[in-house]
């Protein structure tokens, strides 16, 4: 009896990584959409970041155990405008030479019904590092995921402006970042 137990413990053991070992997905660059949008002398400035990678590890079912890191190459920024692009890119913006990426890297996750979630997570941008709440919406069907999802933060919160640049005007405080990622399960 002691050894049928003994043997128990040890299945278990071994067996428990496997149920503590969400779905790993594999973003599609090319379906997906990184980027944000403030406003700019009254007007929507919107951008996107051409080049990011995003690890995930997500299941509806198993979400103490699900995980995203997300880390941006802050000088794939493009708007179309080269001149608004280097500006931002520059010193007195995202400062590109001292903090080339950014990353938001997950804590926590909790579902709220009707595919509907909130991501925490620490935002780490122009060597400052923030929690922020992401709500998304996402869909599984089969193997293809499909999550979209934004959140408002302050760019002052993270150092982003200074000088002329550090008013509300002509560039807004807030800054909204919008996320639209398909992704394929990982075999």
């Amino acid at each position: 009896m002691k050894r049928l137990l003994v043997t128990a413990a040890a299945l278990s053991v071994l067996m428990a990584p496997a149920f503590a070992d969400p779905a790993k997905w594999t973003v599609d660059p090319a379906r997906s959409h990184l980027g944000f949008s403030v406003q700019w002398s009254g007007q929507a400035f919107n951008a996107t970041f051409k080049s990011w990678k995003a690890v995930v590890a997500f299941d509806p079912v198993d979400l103490a155990h699900s995980k995203a890191v997300v880390t941006i190459d802050l000088n794939s920024e493009d708007s179309g405008s080269e001149d608004n692009d280097e500006g931002l890119k520059g010193a007195e913006g995202f400062a590109t030479d001292k903090f080339p990426a950014a990353k938001f890297e997950t804590t926590g996750f909790a579902a709220k019904g009707n595919n509907a979630y909130v991501a925490t997570g620490q935002l780490s941008l122009h060597g400052v590092t923030k929690t922020i709440t992401l709500p998304f919406t996402l869909t599984i069907s089969g193997n293809r995921a499909h999550m979209t999802g934004k959140v408002a933060v302050s760019r002052i919160d993270f150092g982003l402006g200074e000088g002329e640049w550090a008013g509300d005007t002509p560039i807004a405080h807030a800054v909204t970042i919008t996320v639209d990622l398909t992704a394929t399960r990982a075999h």
